[in-house]
């Protein structure tokens, strides 16, 4: 069955479970949760500047003790026994650090203005912060990259009421990373659990219909599913790191027409004159930062109407986490006229916004594609995540790699619907994945050196 076939048999199953009169016993609206469970206590918090940044970032990114396998992730993806003490070295995502979200939020990106009005879930032991969960009351769809306007359509044909809604992701980021941020030296599975239930009640406090998770971590959406949370897959393009020194080193992993193909494009990307740079650090400056959003702007309308992130974001991460930002940029006869946006991590390079005011054969996928690699390999860096979608990544390298999103959904009616819906997209996405790994531009075994 097709995509749109699933859709289209969502959208019937909801009309039919939840009938025209659906009814909600929910908790009053609170500026404030509270609940107990043993010694924690949980609270929502509606602006991440009145959460300390030192609380947070060590709950998002904390730095274990390599020398201790107790600390490593149980939330985290399974992790092969030979790999656990590479695995608990210190791990730094940018993207849930509290400068990216004080950035969105204080350059008004996302804010209650924008629709995404901040609902931070934070959990204190004996008053300590030990928990957070990046989290938003939303009152539409956009700039999640995990979709579900069907349901919302179907919901609304049915009586109910689908916003507003809880989402707890990144606010226009579609990378994985954490999403039930736990520092370290505490019991993960107790404040785990108590986060979760801490959603759930938020859900009920916020008359919200829904709390969707996304691009969790494996092991977190699992572990959010044993707490009443939907499971969803969905499928994004990543290019892996398989020991490479060089980038000639990757082009001799491909297959021979692949391999002739990507060496064309980066020759005629570049044949007008163009001359690529990186710039990261000091070198950012804010030029390059009107630049850039110059580029952002005039993609960004072609695509989508209304780009998300405005042009005081930038001077925020430029102030804050330059280091953390890899700017491509392609300039021609002394002026900028492309450029793509990374962030750094520990050990992945996130790709992100792209733009350009001139258009030139295959610049697109050397700026954003051919670079980021280029880069990750001097680096050292393991993983490139290229973004949302686009199967013609395939050709340059980047494989299909399973996303994963939970959904808590209140109305139980809804629910059955989606977990029906769920059930056979997962099934979908998995045999995607499987046919369009086997036509990935890999050399195997037999092909010619």
């Amino acid at each position: 069955m097709s995509l749109a076939a699933l859709k289209s048999s969502l959208r019937c199953t909801i009309l039919e479970g939840v009938g025209r009169h659906a009814r909600w016993l929910l908790a009053r609206d609170r500026s404030r949760l509270s609940m107990a469970s043993s010694e924690i206590t949980l609270e929502a918090v509606p602006d991440i500047k009145d959460i300390p940044a030192a609380d947070w970032d060590a709950c998002a990114n904390p730095r274990p003790d390599p020398d201790s396998l107790e600390t490593l992730d149980t939330l985290a993806s399974s992790v092969p026994a030979a790999d656990c003490r590479t695995a608990s070295k210190p791990a730094y995502n940018p993207f849930v650090s509290h400068a990216f979200f004080a950035a969105a939020e204080a350059s008004g990106s996302a804010c209650a203005r924008t629709g995404w009005g901040p609902r931070h879930l934070i959990a204190k032991l004996d008053d300590r912060i030990v928990g957070v969960v990046p989290c938003y009351l939303k009152s539409h769809s956009q700039g999640e990259y995990v979709f579900d306007r069907g349901w919302a359509e179907a919901y609304h044909r049915a009586g109910g009421s689908y916003y507003p809604k809880l989402q707890v992701s990144v606010p226009f980021t579609p990378a994985t990373g954490p999403r039930l941020l736990i520092r370290d030296g505490v019991d993960r599975d107790q404040i785990g659990s108590a986060l979760a239930a801490g959603l759930r009640a938020l859900c009920n406090a916020t008359e919200a219909s829904s709390v969707h998770v996304t691009f969790a971590r494996e092991g977190e959406a699992k572990f959010l599913g044993e707490h009443g949370f939907l499971q969803r897959t969905d499928q994004q393009f990543h290019w892996h790191n398989a020991g490479f020194k060089t980038f000639d080193d990757f082009l001799g992993s491909l297959n021979s027409r692949h391999r002739k193909a990507i060496k064309r494009e980066r020759r005629e990307a570049v044949a007008a004159g163009i001359t690529i740079h990186w710039l990261t650090g000091p070198d950012i400056t804010e030029d390059a930062w009107d630049a850039f959003f110059d580029f952002y702007m005039e993609t960004g309308s072609r695509k989508w109407g209304r780009p998300y992130l405005t042009r005081k974001f930038f001077s925020l991460i430029g102030e804050s986490m330059s280091r953390d930002v890899l700017l491509v940029m392609a300039r021609r006869n002394g002026r900028w006229i492309a450029g793509a946006i990374n962030f750094i991590g520990s050990d992945t390079l996130f790709g992100r916004n792209w733009g350009a005011v001139e258009h030139h054969n295959f610049l697109h996928f050397e700026v954003c594609y051919y670079q980021a690699i280029d880069f990750a390999i001097q680096r050292g860096l393991q993983v490139v995540e290229a973004g949302a979608q686009g199967e013609h990544k395939l050709a340059r390298g980047y494989l299909p790699q399973t996303t994963y999103s939970a959904h808590f959904i209140a109305d139980p009616g809804l629910r059955r619907a989606i977990a029906d819906y769920l059930k056979r997209e997962r099934a979908y996405v998995a045999e995607v994945g499987r046919e369009l790994a086997e036509a990935g531009p890999f050399r195997k075994s037999g092909d010619e050196a």
